[in-house]
């Protein structure tokens, strides 16, 4: 009977199975725990990347922790790259418990803690409002870089790329115009003073926004009741992702701290303070304090209207049949034209198209989908209205000779609204009392008067009809 014999390895065996565990654990130890590495753009000069150089550029560089283990190392101080009242470009801010610091040696550099940040509280009139704003070391402090190692302790958490901080209540983030027209105009300006030079394509070689932080805000409000925020947010920047404030709260109750690349850091209640906005009523006049290109907005308008299916040069041109719209509130219950001045108005219209072949389209924005909407301010050369939300269309417009802008008023009432935004584009702007008209060159006071909300708002028709075919006979660009 045979039995059946256990074979033993022999020693060569053995030998080559250690050798080969040996290098199993070598190769496994080599790629234990995650990588901290920085961008070329960062500036922690002092402190060099963990990643082995043996390893090439292969593999993805995690950037989770920036260390300094001995004092030769230097907490990396914060860079103001730009500033104006409400806006702020920083490199490396910090956050700790919900406090921005701002890290630096030279303290005097550093802008007025007003003009950066606030209390972030609901914005109302009066010495004691305004007090109550002003921010204290809860919401900033500005400490040395050796403060700074005691606070923060040895290494830090980083969050790369560009974060657009709201330090912003919801009070007016969840209106079509403050959100796209202020509040999104004003980023975008702020950010774009980096690269002055965008040209009307909007190419530019500057970073996308990668995260948008509303510290003050949670995620049922800042959006508008059109949902046109979204619409401008997620078509811009598809890859964005956004935390609210219990993300917020909940990153200050980890209890460590964290360092930020790059942010634009956005504050209304420190806007005020500014002349831009002390003479416009608009907080994003301050942006425009700082460099940059005519075709700033370009990039933004692009992205829009190409989300929303058209060719980015869509427009009525020179060589194009001019496009007229007027955006209609007959319907809306409040700020309307007297009814036989409106009736009067789309007669007179409706003679321009068929006398001259114009494209005149009579719209009630709410009326339309979002991609509609779009899609006709793209194409619209003169758009016309009542003082209200749908003239925040004109951002999707593209800035020509022709292009032009006609807001009714009650005779005596002005607001800035959007004679400040198609000014900023480049646009003409006539704002009319009846058959009286005004330009950006002579504006009248801002003004609220008895029948500014009402429906009884004159408007001589014959009047606009002649001012469209004065703005559409310009015959260049």
């Amino acid at each position: 009977m045979l039995k059946s014999v256990r074979s033993l390895p022999i020693r060569r065996e053995g030998v080559l199975l250690g050798l080969l565990l040996a290098l199993l654990l070598w190769v496994s130890g080599t790629n234990l725990g995650v990588w901290e590495s920085r961008s070329s753009s960062s500036s922690y000069n002092d402190f060099p990347d963990v990643a082995d150089s043996r390893q090439g550029g292969d593999l993805e560089q995690w950037r989770v922790r920036l260390p300094w283990y001995t004092k030769s190392k230097r907490v990396p101080q914060t860079n103001v790259v730009h500033h104006v009242p409400g806006w702020t470009i920083f490199d490396n801010l910090y956050v700790l418990n919900g406090t921005v610091y701002v890290v630096t040696d030279e303290p005097e550099t550093v802008p007025s803690r007003e003009t950066m940040t606030s209390t972030a509280i609901r914005i109302a009139n009066g010495a004691e409002a305004v007090k109550a704003r002003l921010p204290t070391d809860r919401e900033m402090r500005i400490i040395s870089t050796e403060e700074a190692g005691e606070l923060f302790g040895p290494a830090i958490e980083i969050i790369d790329g560009i974060t657009w901080l709201v330090n912003d209540p919801p009070q007016f983030i969840t209106h079509y115009y403050h959100w796209s027209a202020e509040l999104f105009f004003g980023f975008w300006r702020t950010y774009s003073s980096l690269d002055p030079a965008i040209p009307t394509t909007g190419r530019t070689p500057l970073p996308s926004l990668r995260r948008i932080w509303f510290a003050h805000t949670d995620s049922d409000h800042w959006r508008d009741y059109a949902h046109m925020n979204e619409w401008v947010l997620r078509s811009t920047f598809p890859s964005l992702t956004s935390e609210y404030l219990n993300d917020w709260d909940e990153r200050a109750e980890l209890g460590r701290p964290f360092i930020l690349d790059r942010v634009i850091f956005s504050d209304r209640a420190a806007a005020m303070h500014g002349q831009g906005f002390l003479s416009t009523d608009r907080i994003a006049a301050e942006a425009f304090e700082l460099p940059g290109s005519p075709h700033w907005w370009s990039t933004i308008r692009n992205n829009v209207i190409k989300f929303a299916g058209l060719d980015e040069d869509v427009y009525a041109g020179i060589t194009d049949s001019p496009v007229i719209t007027y955006i209609s509130r007959q319907e809306w219950g409040r700020r309307m034209l007297r009814n036989e001045d409106h009736e009067r108005l789309v007669k007179e219209l409706h003679a321009l198209r068929d006398k001259h072949g114009y494209e005149v389209n009579i719209v009630s924005m709410d009326k339309l989908s979002r991609v509609e909407q779009i899609r006709l301010a793209a194409r619209t050369t003169i758009m016309m209205g009542v003082h209200g939300n749908g003239l925040t269309s004109l951002i999707w417009m593209k800035p020509t000779a022709r292009s032009t802008v006609i807001e009714f008023f009650y005779p005596g009432g002005f607001a800035h609204d959007y004679e400040y935004t198609a000014r900023s584009l480049g646009m003409m702007y006539y704002g009319v009392w009846n058959n009286e008209t005004f330009t950006s060159a002579e504006l009248p006071r801002v003004a609220y008067p008895q029948g500014f909300q009402g429906n009884s708002i004159p408007v001589d028709g014959t009047a606009i009809a002649k001012l469209c075919r004065e703005r559409l006979s310009i015959k260049s660009e």
